[in-house]
């Protein structure tokens, strides 16, 4: 079933998704200072592409806090805002309900990724 969802998801909205975490792991690797906030989102698009099976979840600490402060400001509400859309597209069919919620948990997560691991 996991992966009937993730072929899914991939197809309504996985695909736009990891991308835009691609294009903001790439601006922000730019710099030497934004290259960890890159590998972070490089994760995260690894697994907007593919989220079925896999578990977020959430810690950190001062940094971690320090680091979404300055994601927040700079990347986080575009890409929470465009997850948000999505999802509420998603929810317009009975179908998608599944995928749309899926979408609401990426655009929470689009808001503070730092400190969440990924299993």
């Amino acid at each position: 079933m996991g992966f009937l969802g993730n072929v899914i998801w991939f197809l309504c909205a996985g695909f736009w998704q990891g991308l835009g975490w691609l294009v903001a792991g790439l601006l922000w690797s730019i710099t030497i200072v934004g290259i960890p906030i890159a590998r972070q989102c490089f994760k995260f698009a690894l697994l907007s592409f593919r989220p079925f099976g896999l578990e977020v979840i959430p810690g950190g600490g001062l940094p971690s806090l320090l680091m979404n402060i300055l994601w927040l400001l700079v990347s986080g509400i575009p890409l929470a805002l465009g997850t948000a859309v999505n999802g509420l597209l998603l929810c317009c069919t009975v179908i998608g309900i599944p995928f749309g919620m899926q979408c609401f948990k990426h655009a929470k997560l689009a808001l503070c990724p730092f400190g969440a691991r990924i299993e």
